[in-house]
């Protein structure tokens, strides 16, 4: 392939009705490894909004699970984006996303800010900083907006923007009367920033933490409490990123797509996993009844135990009212009480 075809075959479908594709294109051909960066700075940011961050770490997921809460995050995301928001496995990823969001107090204004991280973070890392390949187009900006409009309609998050400039408006407006330091939010921070240090050889691992801050604006240092980057830092980061970009775009196009799943960073379902059976299933939330599950104290929650990522061979799917749990270190499994099971939309 040219090395622009993929662009030109963007540049021919429809921002609003094709926009699944055009993301979907954006995301495993045109730019995987940038956008995959971009969003995990997005949700990264989201921790420095206090009602978002002491929440996560009240879960634990982030800081007692790290691993897993990273790749649940990653497989949902991109179970939606791979296979759309029609019956089946993307439907199955929305509606787990949906209930365990759906289990805490989030109002509406977080779920928005949130939603325009992902619009706002993938256009400022590949266009303001430079760090793609190539730029963005508009039409592939209004088909990406048009893409996480639909998301965040299918999440049933009221008084969406319409517009990139307004996600990106509202972005900076949130962050600017929102941000703010709290110990839950440093907490998860740092163990965000344990868990990178892993995706890399020992030899590179020392040069993570002081790179990655370097690329963090004043804001976001500020609210987690960092001490600011030296200029060097900054100059080295942004400079390997940029250099790496004109690498980038001398290579050819990727003919074969690049899920989020097939990273080597994704480690806790070696043996496959169902979205409906990953995350957390906090209480009230319906659990597959041939599920075994793991409490989380103090919070109530529950996990998937070892090895039940993926349903038992001939068993039925769905959520039962009755799970079977698997405490910690015991060797028999007990049913549980009935819970109420709440409804999801999608």
């Amino acid at each position: 392939m040219k090395r622009f075809e993929w662009r030109d075959t963007i540049q021919a479908l429809d921002a609003e009705a094709d926009c699944e594709r055009i993301v979907r294109i954006l995301g495993s051909h045109e730019f995987p490894w940038d956008i995959e960066q971009a969003l995990g700075l997005a949700l990264y940011r989201t921790y420095a909004v206090p009602s978002i961050g002491e929440l996560l770490a009240h879960t634990r997921e982030f800081t007692e699970r790290t691993q897993h809460r990273y790749d649940d995050t990653a497989l949902i995301l991109n179970d939606i984006l791979e296979h759309g928001f029609e019956p089946g496995r993307g439907r199955d990823a929305l509606r787990r996303m949906n209930q365990m969001h759906r289990s805490y107090d989030i109002s509406n204004d977080d779920y928005r800010y949130v939603l325009s991280t992902f619009v706002v973070m993938p256009v400022r890392w590949l266009n303001d900083y430079g760090y793609g390949w190539r730029r963005l187009s508009e039409h592939e900006i209004a088909a990406s907006t048009n893409y996480y409009r639909k998301l965040g309609r299918h999440m049933g998050i009221k008084d969406i923007p319409e517009t990139y400039e307004q996600f990106r408006d509202l972005l900076d407006t949130y962050e600017q009367e929102n941000f703010a330091y709290t110990e839950g939010g440093r907490a998860v921070s740092d163990s965000t920033l344990d868990l990178m240090v892993t995706f890399y050889p020992a030899w590179q691992r020392p040069l993570v933490r002081p790179f990655t801050k370097a690329l963090l604006d004043e804001r976001l240092i500020k609210a987690f409490g960092y001490p600011e980057p030296s200029a060097a830092w900054r100059k080295l980061s942004v400079g390997a990123l940029r250099l790496r970009a004109r690498v980038v775009r001398l290579m050819p196009s990727r003919e074969k797509p690049r899920w989020a799943r097939e990273s080597a960073n994704i480690r806790s379902y070696p043996g496959g996993y169902e979205p409906s059976r990953i995350g957390t299933f906090p209480a009230g939330c319906p659990v597959p009844h041939d599920m075994l599950t793991q409490d989380v104290a103090p919070t109530g929650a529950r996990v998937p135990a070892p090895g039940q990522a993926v349903a038992p061979q001939g068993a039925a799917t769905g959520a039962a009212d009755g799970p079977v749990i698997a405490r910690p270190f015991d060797t028999t499994a007990t049913p549980a009480a009935p819970e109420t099971t709440g409804t999801t939309e999608t």
